[in-house]
C-alpha cells in the first residue's frame, strides 16, 4: 500500500518542520526486556526493506515493507510477543496505526540522506521510539541533527531530507518505528510537542553528505 485511499496529503513542513518530541509516556524497562527476548531467528534480515534502509535489520510488527507489494496492514506474529509495544502502538498514540517495525542499526552504520516519496508517506505521521541507543546516534532531518534518547517519543518529518548516523562502531541502535493516520488528537500532540531541539552538527553533515556530489 503506497497510498491511503481518501486520505489527503499533509503539509509536514508546516506541521513538523524537522522532528518534534511528543509528551507521551513509555515503559522503557518493559520495552527493553521484551525486545531483548525476541527469538533470534526473527532478526538477520532487512524485513523486505530496500535501498538506503539495507544497513538496518528489521522485524515488522504490523504490515510489510512497501517493496513486498500491496499486502494487508495488520498485526504480525511478532507483535504478540511484545505487549508493551502493542500497548504503545494501539493505546498510547491516539491514532490508527499502519506499518510498524523494529529497526536495528549496527554500530558505525548510516542510513543515507533521502526523502520518502510515495503518497503513503505524505499521508501518515511517522513516530520513532528509541529503545536502545546512545549519545553518538544522530538523526538528521530538515537541516538539523537530533539526539533521540531512550524511551522518548518523536515525530519525524520523513517527507523532507533525513538520515541517520550511528557514530559508535561498537554499539547498535534499536528504534520502534510506526506510521499513523492523523487524527485531531494526534495533531494536538504534535502542536503541543517540543520543537527546535535540533542543532547544527558540522561533523554529522560532513559524514552523511561525504559521498553526495555537489549541486551544479
Amino acid at each position: 500500500m503506497l497510498v491511503v485511499p481518501g486520505q489527503p496529503l499533509l503539509d509536514k513542513n508546516r506541521l513538523l518542520g524537522g522532528c518534534v518530541r511528543l509528551r507521551v509516556p513509555t515503559d522503557l524497562d518493559r520495552l527493553k526486556a521484551e525486545t531483548s527476548a525476541l527469538p533470534e531467528p526473527l532478526w538477520g534480515t532487512q524485513g523486505g526493506r530496500v535501498g538506503v534502509h539495507r544497513p538496518a535489520q528489521a522485524v515488522f510488527l504490523r504490515g510489510h515493507a512497501p517493496a513486498e507489494g500491496n499486502l494487508p496492514v495488520e498485526d504480525r506474529e511478532a507483535l504478540a510477543l511484545l505487549p508493551a509495544c502493542r500497548e504503545l502502538i494501539h493505546e498510547r498514540i491516539p491514532a490508527p496505526p499502519l506499518r510498524c517495525l523494529l529497526a536495528l542499526l549496527p554500530g558505525g552504520a548510516v542510513i543515507a540522506p533521502h526523502a520518502d516519496q510515495a503518497p503513503y508517506f505524505g499521508q501518515t505521521i511517522r513516530i520513532h521510539v528509541p529503545i536502545t541507543t546512545h549519545p553518538k546516534v544522530w538523526m538528521y532531518c530538515g537541516g538539523s541533527s537530533y539526539h533521540m534518547a531512550e524511551g522518548e517519543v518523536w515525530a519525524l518529518n520523513n517527507s523532507t531530507l533525513h538520515a541517520v548516523w550511528n557514530a559508535d562502531p561498537e554499539r547498535s541502535r534499536l528504534h520502534l518505528i510506526c506510521d499513523f493516520l492523523p487524527t485531531p488528537a494526534l495533531v494536538q500532540l504534535l502542536l503541543d510537542g517540543e520543537r527546535e531541539l535540533g542543532t547544527d552538527q558540522r561533523e554529522v553533515r560532513e559524514h552523511l553528505f561525504a559521498d553526495v556530489p555537489p549541486r551544479a
